[in-house]
């Protein structure tokens, strides 16, 4: 039998369509697994909102099991990053309005820390997965630049209506060209020996900082290709 989390997670999901992440939803779940409140409570203790992150870590970890089993050693790096993405929310295209629902519920100011740092996670599993080395500011700007880039993605594919989510697909694909032509532009910049005397100091000081131990609460800025490279 599943566990009490992934059985409240399915019992939710068909009635999120209808009431939302909501204490309507999260009740209704109790009933159907026929859980009690005090152990559901203990699981989440905000109800339906950990009921929700719940739900997308869910899918974070089946996207890890999924990049884990995958040869991706034939793909660039940008392929690797447009397969990770799509491979994400082709996971949970059976519950695109589970999703929606959750957009909303984290567009509001009291949860919005809590969708952050959902998508910083979801980055993260991506950039582990790919097998990302960085561990100084790269590693932020990696996954604060594929925050964007993921954020944009799953808005546009909540009202895409194209077959089999081609256009997602092109969204994505153009998301990406524009961050490697900028990380291009970045390189050029730093190769520049007029310039290269005035970054010496910036340089040096975003050499110091690295990667934390754990999972940061912030979300930054920034770049994908660390250490100076720009693969594509």
């Amino acid at each position: 039998m599943a566990d009490p989390s992934n059985r409240l997670i399915d019992a939710a999901l068909d009635h999120v369509p209808f009431d939302g992440w909501s204490e309507v939803t999260f009740k209704a779940a109790m009933q159907d697994t026929e859980i009690d409140e005090a152990t559901a409570r203990a699981l989440f203790p905000r109800g339906p909102v950990d009921l929700a992150l719940a739900f997308h870590r869910r899918g974070d970890e089946a996207l890890r099991d999924l990049l884990r089993t995958t040869d991706l050693s034939e793909m660039r790096i940008r392929e690797r990053i447009t397969f990770a993405v799509r491979k994400r929310l082709e996971l949970i295209e059976d519950h695109k309005e589970a999703v929606r629902r959750g957009s909303t519920l984290f567009a509001l100011p009291l949860y919005a820390a809590d969708g952050a740092r959902a998508v910083w996670e979801t980055c993260d599993a991506i950039w582990d997965g790919l097998g990302d080395p960085s561990d100084d500011i790269n590693w932020y700007t990696k996954r604060g630049t594929l925050s964007g880039v993921y954020s944009a993605t799953v808005l546009y594919w909540l009202g895409d209506q194209s077959e089999g989510n081609a256009a997602t697909w092109a969204f994505l694909d153009r998301r990406i060209e524009n961050v490697m032509q900028f990380e291009k532009f970045k390189k050029q910049v730093n190769d520049n020996k007029l310039l290269k005397p005035f970054l010496a100091g910036p340089n040096w000081l975003l050499s110091q900082v690295k990667a934390p131990a754990k999972m940061p609460r912030v979300d930054l800025p920034g770049s994908w290709t660390g250490r100076g490279r720009t693969d594509t």
